[in-house]
């Protein structure tokens, strides 16, 4: 198996936009108007294409919220988050 993709959801206070980034690179992948823009509606699984990934989700101060993985199927440890 492959090694997931890992992202973060954060906001972006100088163009204030909410920014899905790459980990590695810091490239920008996908903005989005609102944190429920991006969370709702499997986006977040759209925006990370078929390969899937990791997406830590920051809350609007910087902290971190909660962590995603998509596909379900790939997340490499059994939680029930």
């Amino acid at each position: 198996m492959s090694k997931l993709r890992k992202t973060t959801l954060s906001h972006n206070g100088k163009n204030n936009m909410w920014e899905l980034k790459d980990n590695g690179s810091s490239e920008v992948i996908k903005s989005f108007k609102t944190k429920a823009d991006a969370t709702t509606g499997g986006v977040l699984s759209k925006a990370l294409g078929t390969e899937g990934g990791s997406v830590r989700i920051k809350k609007l101060d910087g902290t971190f919220e909660e962590e995603r993985t998509f596909p379900g199927s790939a997340d490499p440890r059994s939680s029930k988050g």
